[in-house]
């Protein structure tokens, strides 16, 4: 076994929200994964924090935004997710803070998912170009809305106004494409889905000059290495946090 093997994700669960901040964030490496488990049977609902309509130059927010969703949509199904959410937060000015925790933490006590998975909020994605300011401050909210979602003295209004009780059963968040990753999950029967949904988002991808651009080439360059050190071909790789006292 390598030094930098991966261990097996647990799949002993049966819901999952996925908290991002943009369409496309989950099919740039974990939509493989979401079919995967999908194809398990289990429940995976997307949240969108963003619409993304800062994401294409050319194209004013009021346009990119509706027309990004709409691709978000059919980029879920391809994987077997049929609810997507969106917040509706200004793309690209996303702000870590009690705010997002609170509409983060609403989402949590609504669908009271097992498992939360966000995307990487690392400074990087282990280069030395930085990671995207909203990815950050997304990923850091969704870890700790967990904590807040379970906790009926916090964001308070949610249940006096709005009767969402407290939701405590989040047991681990993921965060996928994290350089600090040490778990992974086999997609290699899931590969082609994934490449699918990432190539739903057509107009983001034309809209960014990817002319070039194969979706099958770029996942295929993580996935493979990811594989490697699961021992499958294909695979999607996490950083795991316990929410457990003492994890």
């Amino acid at each position: 076994m390598s030094d930098d093997a991966l261990t097996p994700l647990t799949e002993d669960w049966t819901s999952a929200l996925v908290v991002v901040a943009h369409p496309d964030d989950v099919e740039f490496g974990a939509a493989a994964a979401v079919a995967r488990w999908t194809g398990q049977g289990k429940s995976v609902v997307y949240c969108m924090v963003t619409s993304g309509e800062a994401g294409i130059d050319s194209l004013p927010p009021e346009e990119c935004g509706p027309v990004r969703e709409a691709e978000q949509r059919d980029s879920a199904a391809i994987v077997g997710v049929e609810a997507v959410d969106f917040l509706h937060w200004r793309d690209g000015v996303v702000e870590f803070g009690i705010p997002l925790r609170a509409a983060i933490a609403r989402e949590i006590r609504r669908h009271r998912p097992d498992i939360v998975i966000t995307n990487n909020f690392r400074d990087s994605w282990g280069g030395s170009a930085p990671n995207q300011v909203d990815h950050m401050a997304v990923g850091q909210a969704a870890l700790h809305a967990c904590q807040d979602a379970g906790n009926r003295w916090i964001h308070t209004e949610q249940l006096t106004e709005e009767g969402l009780e407290p939701w405590g059963g989040v047991r681990e968040v993921w965060a996928a494409g994290s350089p600090r990753s040490e778990h992974g999950v086999d997609t290699t029967d899931t590969f082609d889905a994934g490449v699918a949904s990432l190539a739903a988002h057509r107009a983001y991808i034309e809209g960014l000059g990817w002319e070039q651009f194969d979706p099958a080439e770029f996942l295929e360059g993580m996935s493979r290495d990811a594989g490697r050190r699961l021992g499958v071909r294909h695979a999607a790789v996490f950083e795991v946090f316990g929410l457990s006292f003492g994890e």
